[in-house]
């Protein structure tokens, strides 16, 4: 009966071992470490119009009709009131960065943000009309966050800008295997896919500029290295067990 309470006791020390063996420091989950050695500088948050973007545009002014000519409708709707309920056309940026607008003509847009568009497109109609207000979207703006989260997929945004945190959010946050030293963020850039890694445990990284995200952004969670091993351990702990305990009544009925 020694024997067997010693093998016993032997089968569940080393069960606890690999059970605790996929403990993690603090160090490696907490986000946003080390504050005191941040840097501080303005960073434009602000969504940047691109070349394939598309936006609309409305225009509304106290007298309805005088700005009929400036909102482009969907074929068939009328335009009989400013309730701004109307269906507005959808205006595709060019490959030069311009776009056609009523009664204006062609219009650099590249590079604006949707706020300086609307208030260079106000400037412009003003010959037209008086006290407009002028309101501009990108309809495009998606992300896609993928890997070690809790409801990876694509995203629209619908404000004017999103950061890597709220859209990790979006996605449920990361789960315990995702490396958060390593998140990648896929870019595209006059044409040309980059990618950079930022590390969410640093404070430091808000200051990068792609901790703010942009049209068509790509964030992947890599998994850390043992992923397989914990979560086997984790998710079959109850398996192992019964195991185990198996194993164990095994041992002391054939021990003499």
């Amino acid at each position: 009966m020694a024997t067997s309470r010693f093998l016993s006791i032997l089968v569940l020390a080393s069960l606890c071992t690999v059970l605790f063996s996929s403990c993690v420091s603090r160090e490696e989950i907490v986000y946003f470490q080390n504050q005191e050695n941040s840097i501080n500088y303005e960073i434009d948050n602000n969504l940047r119009i691109r070349p394939n973007d598309q936006l609309t545009i409305r225009v509304s002014t106290p007298e309805a009709e005088a700005s009929l000519p400036f909102n482009l409708t969907k074929a068939g709707i009328s335009q009989e009131n400013n309730s701004g309920n109307v269906e507005l056309e959808t205006y595709m940026v060019d490959a030069d960065g311009t776009i056609e607008f009523p009664v204006l003509g062609t219009v650099e847009v590249e590079g604006l943000t949707t706020f300086e568009l609307a208030r260079k497109i106000k400037k412009e109609i003003s010959i037209y009309v008086k006290d407009a207000i002028v309101n501009v979207r990108v309809l495009n703006f998606k992300i896609s966050v993928l890997g070690e989260v809790k409801n990876p997929g694509t995203f629209t945004i619908q404000d004017d800008n999103i950061s890597l945190t709220q859209a990790l959010g979006l996605a449920g946050d990361l789960t315990i295997f995702g490396k958060r030293e390593n998140v990648m963020i896929i870019r595209e850039v006059d044409g040309v896919k980059t990618k950079t890694y930022l590390d969410i445990t640093d404070f430091n990284s808000v200051n990068s500029p792609y901790f703010n995200l942009r049209q068509n952004d790509v964030v992947y969670v890599e998994p850390k290295g043992t992923k397989r091993q914990s979560a086997s351990v984790l998710n079959n702990a109850g398996s192992y067990i019964a195991i185990m305990s198996f194993l164990i009544s095994t041992i002391i009925l054939v021990t003499p």
